[in-house]
């Protein structure tokens, strides 16, 4: 199975890794994926707890909400934080601070 993404779409921005590891994604995200992932967080928090009001389950309903915000949240961030180190989204501060 080939997983090399860059086998079929060129980057249009500098590549810093072509394949990073998961610590260094997570390790590169920037405040704006902490924005974005508590964002979706809260707002699915807050659909949980209204979903849940009608047949009396807020509290369970809340929890499951935020916790497939927070894992969705997550992935989105993982997913603009990766795409920035493999050239895929603009990535200006990436290259400057892992410039050699």
């Amino acid at each position: 199975m080939n997983t090399d993404i860059t086998a079929a779409v060129k980057p249009e921005y500098p590549v810093v890794d072509r394949n990073p590891p998961f610590t260094k994604t997570v390790a590169n995200f920037n405040a704006l994926d902490y924005l974005r992932l508590s964002t979706i967080t809260g707002v699915s928090v807050t659909v949980g707890y209204l979903s849940g009001i009608k047949p009396n389950i807020r509290g369970p309903s809340m929890v499951t909400g935020g916790l497939i915000g927070l894992m969705g949240g997550f992935m989105y961030a993982y997913q603009n934080s990766a795409g920035r180190l493999m050239g895929f989204f603009p990535n200006d501060a990436e290259v400057a601070r892992y410039q050699k």
